[in-house]
């Protein structure tokens, strides 16, 4: 059999498709043939080789086969090759790879790049929600180890629920009793009836964990008539709280400061306080379990009963002392300007002398109803310490007393008083009287009492010996203005 060879015309048709070139390749006219396209790339290169097959034993009938010496070789009909895909995916048997070297090249830079980037974002993720967590869990844990370490500190149940000291003072501002350095101190009334007063610690407040125990495990180990009587306390995350004995007549220097209640206090009112401070102190000082320095004696820090009886409170700063220790050193000097020892104020030495430069303070404040205010600067009057110790030299001691007693006092009493308090006072610690001294001296014991030097806290001997406090001047002598170190 014999044939004509054909004359065959392809319709070829090219597109490109992102980094993808594509063509159709159709049999116009003659026979359908196999085909192999040999693309090149833009710089000569050859591409991987690519063809149209076309099965002609399965695909083409019998009557448009063209055939010769026995093998057929094309087929009479304008069958069309199946267009040819990607060169990613129609690559012949015996090509490597269709895709360009320089784009193999950057998709590789690419993945280079890319995965060390996603790992290191993947890893500060996880790191910073581990780092969240472990923060919370770690505040957790501190707030359960701070709570955890006041119940254990103290022996007797003394713990209040917090919705039962919600319930009996509702923190409503009409319950406010006042508010100090702790917190606010709120008026409550339990289920009990007996009357409460709740210390808030606040926030804001510059106390904080390590008063509030000291506090709890203090009062809760002491026990004094002229002592205020702590009845539990309240420990949550966000809440630290302390129940004390409600005391009717609140502190001491709303009524020697204050015009109103200040009428009310004569000479034996007055006289029963400073007695009763000075009991308490010597409980503290030698007659407790536990030997404690108050280191923030003061009028607020008296409070007073319905029959007048002083009451110490607020043990937030207050030392422990061992039974042969003498003296203590701190870097945190803390305490009220006026009340502080010049020791203490300057140095940071504390001692059982330290309060009782406090005590000493405290009684002239009571007799004169007068505050010892701290100069901070320039004024021409003369300091209460002054004053107190410049009478008492020029035997014009009761001109120092309250006008308000209206010389209705004993004599002999008030000139005690003075004179104890100016002994307290002495610049030179080791100067100063004991409590059992001063309460055998109140009880009316023979006691022989020195003369007093003059007070030199605000004093040129404290000038000269340090240089770099500035100075203010009040009457005739030179007074320091103090700036505790950090």
């Amino acid at each position: 059999m014999s044939y004509t060879t054909p004359v065959n015309f392809i319709d070829l048709n090219t597109s490109h498709n992102g980094n993808q070139d594509l063509y159709n390749a159709n049999v116009v006219a003659g026979y359908n043939l196999p085909v192999t396209m040999v693309p090149q790339g833009s710089n000569g290169s050859r591409c991987a080789l690519t063809g149209c097959v076309f099965d002609y034993e399965y695909g083409c009938p019998d009557d448009h086969r063209v055939i010769t010496n026995g093998t057929i070789i094309g087929c009479r009909s304008s069958v069309v090759c199946e267009p040819f895909q990607s060169l990613s995916t129609s690559l012949s048997p015996n090509s490597a790879t269709s895709l360009s070297k320089s784009d193999a090249k950057r998709k590789r830079t690419i993945l280079l790049v890319s995965l060390p980037i996603l790992a290191a974002t993947s890893i500060m993720l996880l790191y910073g929600v581990w780092s969240s967590m472990r923060k919370r869990k770690a505040t957790q844990i501190s707030n359960c180890l701070e709570v955890c370490e006041i119940k254990n500190a103290v022996l007797d149940s003394l713990q209040f629920d917090l919705n039962a000291i919600r319930t009996a003072t509702n923190f409503a501002a009409e319950n406010k009793l006042g508010e100090g350095g702790f917190g606010e101190v709120y008026k409550g009334k339990p289920e009990n009836g007996q009357e409460i007063a709740v210390k808030r610690l606040s926030k804001n407040s510059g106390q904080g964990v390590a008063e509030f125990k000291n506090e709890v495990v203090l009062v809760a180990k002491l026990r004094h008539k002229n002592l205020v009587k702590l009845l539990g306390f309240c420990v949550a995350p966000e809440e630290k709280i302390l129940v004390y004995e409600f005391l009717s007549n609140s502190s001491l220097d709303k009524f020697i400061f204050g015009q109103t209640k200040q009428a009310s206090l004569n000479w034996q009112i007055r006289c029963n306080i400073i007695v009763g401070i000075a009991r308490g102190l010597l409980y503290l000082h030698e007659d407790s379990p536990l030997k404690v320095i108050h280191r923030d004696l003061k009028s607020s820090n008296i409070l007073l009963d319905e029959h007048m009886n002083p009451k110490i409170s607020d043990f937030g700063l207050a030392k422990l002392f061992g039974v042969d220790q003498i003296q203590g050193d701190t870097k945190r000097i803390i305490g009220t300007y006026g009340y502080m020892a010049p020791e203490y104020a300057i140095t940071g030495h504390y001692s059982v002398k330290s309060d009782i430069y406090s005590f000493g303070v405290l009684v002239l404040e009571i007799v004169s109803s007068q505050r010892n205010r701290f100069c901070k600067q320039l004024q021409l009057e003369e300091a209460l310490l002054h004053r107190a110790w410049r009478l008492w030299n020029d035997n014009k001691t009761l001109d120092f007393v309250d006008t308000k007693l209206q010389n209705d006092f004993p004599i002999d009493e008030v000139t005690k008083c003075i004179h104890i308090a100016l002994l307290c006072i002495q610049d030179d610690a080791a100067l100063r009287p004991r409590m059992s001294s001063i309460v055998a001296a109140l009880n009316g014991q023979a006691v022989c009492l020195p003369t007093p030097k003059p007070p030199n806290y605000f004093g040129a001997k404290i000038l000269e010996d340090n240089d770099s406090l500035g100075s203010v001047y009040t009457r005739n002598k030179t007074i320091t203005n103090l700036h505790p170190r950090d």
